[in-house]
């Protein structure tokens, strides 16, 4: 067909129009397909899990585990894809220790953004692979803790006694303790004994055979209320006094108090450094007890103050004594085991040999060294030093700061209720003066004269006790870095003994002054208190010997009832 050329212009505009609509279609067509979902990202190599709301971040005492082995896998720091916090804080239901177990209780979660799983407890660390949620934890609410009777429990037996008391009886048979009538016996685990009982309005307290002492009711001034001691040792009697006192609700406490006290420039002359560093010798190189702790004790090679030459004067006094009790109690042991006709009770060890634990079996060997260490020396030292203070303040004062919690701060006042040395915060450490059975891991063991000890606890337990570690000790006793519960007046006592050893060194300071190699002191006259000690009680030896003889008789009551109890003999 042939069209003219009019005609083939319509039909150009005709084909040129229609290719212009159909271009849009096409364009929206290749829109469309273009919106479609993008391919999956990559997953994660561990999945988030329990995406709750987030709560309260943990408060793990312990923190997360950041070396190899112990952080999340890439991925789970939420660093990657957006998962930033997803998951990770809440505390979901079996995720975290709850409330009863595990270390950091109920808002121990997992804290995934950064580390993993922290709040899980000990026994869980923080391994986000691990998988383990705290179950075990060592110290939650719900978790076995190491309770104070746990700590102080000494393993053996109680026994109620017929009409009435009560003892204690080691694995090995040997008496413990016996409380019945009034009296308390306890024995340590190196065969002494302590008896302690009240009659006719005195304390007596047998310390050894016709060793020990009566105390008193002496008098009142100031509102303060004092007791005297006698104490006898190898037949010689002496006295002092004592400021009884209370503090959180409990009475008494008893205060060492000194019978007379040096002026101010004797105390300053003891307290600050001497003109130069001062060589000693004390002679003892010949004694059996200085040959018998050689290992532990070791004097300091010179003296650059008093505090330290006191130092070495109270450590070797306490260890003179330890010497003592133990060679009295071995004699003792021997003396027993031949009249019954066998080895002594309680199979104690002679002198230097180890300890004999109450179960036959050696005692574990000491933790750390058997050597006094420098630092514990300086300790003591420190501890002479405050004293030298307090003793200088209380003498300026009349006294009134002798027998005050120890740091000589404290002034004392009709209604006593102040910190008894032994729960002194600014007093630490004792040196032990008495031989004491304590508990260590559920085991017996030994602190004697001369062993070091620091209070670790400042609020005593529903038995009076506080816990202590040992910094030192001899080789026979607990190790070193134990910690075990001490009673209260144990402690107490302690630092009485202290102070009447300062007392008694500067005593010596006084007379030995200005030679021997010691530098000239200043004016040594003394002033008596405002409480000089009475005379001593002349009935005091013969309430120790009544007092022993009692306790002979209630112990061999004992052993036949007990050993009846239990089908055998002890």
């Amino acid at each position: 067909m042939k069209f003219s050329n009019g005609n083939r212009n319509i039909l150009r505009k005709a084909a040129l129009l229609g290719l212009l609509m159909a271009f849009p279609l096409f364009a929206l067509g290749q829109k469309k397909t273009s919106s479609s979902p993008p391919a999956p990202a990559p997953k994660p190599s561990a999945p988030a899990q329990h995406a709750s709301a987030p709560s309260t971040p943990s408060h793990s005492s312990t923190p997360a585990h950041t070396t190899s082995g112990h952080t999340t896998t890439p991925g789970r720091t939420g660093t990657a894809a957006g998962h930033t916090t997803t998951g990770r804080t809440g505390t979901t239901t079996g995720k975290t220790g709850g409330t009863t177990t595990g270390k950091t209780g109920a808002t121990a979660g997992k804290t995934g953004a950064t580390t993993g799983k922290t709040g899980a407890g000990t026994a869980g660390k923080t391994g986000a692979t691990t998988g383990k949620s705290g179950t075990a934890g060592k110290t939650g609410t719900g978790a076995p803790t190491k309770t104070a009777a746990s700590r102080t429990t000494p393993p053996g037996r109680q026994v109620s006694l017929k009409g009435g008391g009560t003892a204690s009886i080691r694995p090995n048979g040997q008496i413990r303790s016996i409380n019945r009538n009034g009296m308390q016996i306890q024995h340590n685990l190196h065969g002494g004994r302590t008896i302690s009982s009240t009659r006719n309005g005195a304390h007596i307290v047998t310390t050894g055979r016709n060793t020990g002492y009566v105390q008193r009711s002496y008098v009142s001034r100031n509102g303060r209320t004092y007791v005297s001691r006698t104490y006898v040792s190898n037949n010689v009697a002496y006295t002092s006094v004592y400021r009884s006192y209370s503090y959180g609700g409990y009475c008494c406490y008893y205060g060492y108090s000194p019978a007379f006290y040096y002026g101010p420039a004797y105390y300053g002359w003891a307290y600050n450094p001497w003109p130069a560093p001062v060589y000693y010798g004390w002679g003892w190189g010949a004694s059996p007890w200085y040959g018998y702790y050689g290992a532990y004790f070791a004097p300091y090679p010179v003296y650059p103050t008093a505090a330290f030459w006191l130092t070495d004067y109270l450590l070797a006094a306490n260890l003179q004594a330890a010497y003592a009790a133990r060679a009295e109690a071995n004699a003792q042991a021997a003396s027993n085991a031949g009249a019954a006709g066998n080895a002594p009770a309680g199979n104690d060890a002679p002198a230097g040999n180890d300890q004999v634990a109450s179960n036959g079996a050696p005692a574990s060997a000491p933790s750390g060294p058997v050597a006094l260490s420098p630092e514990v020396k300086q300790a003591i030292a420190e501890e002479v030093k405050a004293q030298i203070a307090a003793e200088k303040a209380a003498g300026q004062s009349g006294g009134q700061a002798a027998g005050a919690g120890s740091s000589g701060a404290q002034q004392a006042s009709a209604t006593t209720n102040e910190v008894p040395a032994a729960l002194d915060p600014a007093r630490r450490t004792f040196v032990v003066n008495a031989d004491l059975a304590v508990v260590a891991d559920g085991q017996e063991c030994s602190l004697t004269s001369g062993d070091v000890i620091t209070r670790i606890s400042d609020t005593p337990d529903q038995d009076r006790k506080v816990t202590v570690s040992v910094a030192s000790s001899k080789k026979d006793d607990c190790g070193a870095g134990k910690q075990v519960a001490v009673g209260v007046d144990d402690l107490q006592e302690m630092h009485n003994h202290f102070q009447q050893q300062i007392d008694e060194g500067l005593k010596a300071l006084a007379s030995k002054q200005g030679s021997g190699g010691l530098p000239k002191a200043p004016d040594t006259t003394t002033v008596a208190s405002d409480v000089p000690p009475p005379p001593p009680d002349t009935t005091a030896a013969k309430a120790l010997q009544e007092q022993q003889a009692s306790a002979d008789q209630t112990e061999a009551d004992v052993r036949k009832e007990t050993a009846s109890a239990a089908g055998g003999q002890l």
